[in-house]
């Protein structure tokens, strides 16, 4: 993160940038994101329920109310993306150091295009799901019920392994005091993580048990129509 950028790789992120409606314009970049708060734009750009701007404070060159924009990301959105911005690293940023912003802008902008790629990846799996049932005999509907059920069980299974990891975790950390300041936040960084991806099975179970629910319902009108295609050709 402290490593100086290219031109073409500067050039690269600033046209990134552009893309992104802020609520004021840029004119400087390393006085502009000094604050943290178009920052924090960049992330509700992309992940609206990741960022609350209005916790931000729209500081008038205030160093402290910088510092507390900066801590409050480092607290509360960027560990949603298993980003950390180094507190030697803010204090340049919020002085507008030259080259300071740069770096830091870079990686988040990895950081926001992995998430962007795993939320894709989870959405093709469940779009995976074959809702076009009507098409599909009872038996069928059957065996497809049974490996929703199937899939659904595992998740529970990844869900409570999840859970049991954290409270170990919990107990082996609280068995000892965390001198290190590096340490410790390296510590709440992987809990928060561990917190979001359990979050998200969370969804995706939900999401499940509503295509299932849905599989269900069709079902129950295929197996009707048969019914009544079956009475009307014995008629």
């Amino acid at each position: 993160m402290d490593q100086k950028l290219q031109d073409y790789e500067i050039e690269n992120l600033l046209s990134w940038l552009d893309k992104i409606p802020f609520s004021r314009p840029k004119r400087k970049l390393r006085r502009d994101f000094s604050d943290g708060v178009l920052v924090a734009e960049v992330v509700k750009h992309f992940f609206p329920k990741f960022v609350d701007l209005s916790s931000l404070t729209v500081p008038f060159n205030s160093r402290e109310e910088k510092l507390r924009n900066w801590n409050l990301l480092n607290r509360k959105v960027f560990p949603k993306l298993d980003f950390y911005v180094p507190e030697e690293a803010i204090s340049r940023i919020v002085l507008s150091s030259p080259g300071a912003i740069e770096p830091v802008l870079s990686a988040l902008r990895e950081k926001i295009d992995k998430k962007l790629a795993d939320i894709a990846s989870k959405k093709l799996i469940l779009n995976n799901f074959d809702t076009r049932n009507l098409e599909k005999t009872p038996e069928e509907i059957h065996v497809a019920e049974a490996r929703i059920l199937a899939q659904l069980a595992k998740m529970k299974i990844d869900e409570e392994n999840i859970q049991k990891t954290m409270k170990q975790k919990l107990v082996v950390e609280s068995c000892y005091t965390v001198r290190d300041p590096t340490l410790l936040r390296q510590f709440l960084l992987e809990k928060d993580g561990a917190i979001l991806d359990l979050q998200e099975i969370v969804k995706i179970l939900q999401t499940k048990v509503e295509k299932l629910e849905h599989l269900l319902q069709l079902k129950d009108i295929r197996i009707a129509e048969l019914t009544k295609t079956n009475a009307y050709l014995c008629v």
